[in-house]
């Protein structure tokens, strides 16, 4: 019976390390969609066309993309998503590589901002402008899935009074459930 207690250590931890795979997998696939959507508006924004909205209460594009809280310091909103979307694209292409824990930190704190940033201009959207933009509420959809995923991947815990007091140690980080992620088969 002590035999096959590492073999099933083993398949928890592949489980563990195959579903930390597919959260990074799906964020850098709504990185790329991001992306997508950031790029679209840009485009118009620089060729001066006006977008395609024409959903339900959300026909509101032209107008937040003209307000004057769509750009910060003479930069359109829309290239600084091109910069999140990129950033966090990068860093899940990165983590699929190197399973870091510094670079799942790094795609949690990002994807905060993102989410704050969203939340920030969703409220202008609402509360100022009187208008809605769907591609403006896909893009702080898809912020805040990648922060969740982020967060399930890596999860955010607050260390106890004794593993404060305590220096970690290799053989006391063995057997928890934040395990580094193994190389692709």
């Amino acid at each position: 019976m002590a035999s096959r207690m590492p073999l099933h250590l083993g398949s928890e931890a592949r489980i563990l390390s195959g579903m930390k795979r597919v959260g990074v997998v799906l964020i850098l696939f709504l990185a790329f969609f991001g992306l997508a959507d950031s790029m679209y508006l840009t485009q118009h924004e620089l060729s001066g066309t006006p977008l395609l909205c024409n959903i339900q209460n959300l026909s509101g594009c032209n107008i937040v993309a003209a307000s004057q809280y769509s750009h910060i310091f003479g930069i359109p909103l829309a290239e600084f998503g091109i910069l999140f979307y990129a950033i966090i694209f990068i860093l899940a292409a990165l983590e699929i590589i190197l399973f870091d824990q510094l670079l799942r930190r790094a795609l949690q704190a990002i994807s905060f901002i993102g989410i704050v940033s969203s939340l920030y201009f969703t409220l202008v959207q609402v509360f100022i402008i009187n208008a809605f933009c769907i591609y403006c509420f896909a893009s702080a959809f898809t912020a805040l899935l990648i922060f969740v995923l982020a967060t399930l991947i890596e999860p955010i815990r607050q260390r106890t009074r004794q593993e404060l007091s305590t220096p970690a140690s290799p053989k006391a980080t063995q057997g928890t459930a934040h395990l580094p992620m193994p190389p692709a088969a």
